[in-house]
């Protein structure tokens, strides 16, 4: 194989390269933000419990929560504080 194939090779494999991260650009991005969601909420979880003794709200930490949080992130936690003050 001479230099020239090597070369055309190459540019076929960058170009294939691009063509697939082009391809999947959007559902990562898509599970990126998805991910910082989730994250946060388990974040503000985790200060809330700490800091709802001072308010006296709290959340546990239970499979119900956890789902909850881990489908809708921050969204998710600011309604398991809304039914948490409506109900109880």
């Amino acid at each position: 194989m001479g230099i020239t194939e090597k070369i055309l090779l190459v540019l076929f494999a960058v170009f294939a390269l691009l063509a697939v991260l082009r391809l999947f650009a959007a559902p990562l991005k898509l599970a990126g933000k998805l991910l910082v969601n989730t994250l946060l909420g388990f974040a503000l979880l985790g200060i809330l419990s700490a800091l709802g003794v001072l308010a006296k709200l709290s959340l546990g930490l239970n499979l119900f929560n956890a789902l909850v949080i881990a489908v809708l992130g921050v969204p998710g936690l600011a309604l398991l504080i809304l039914l948490r003050l409506v109900f109880i």
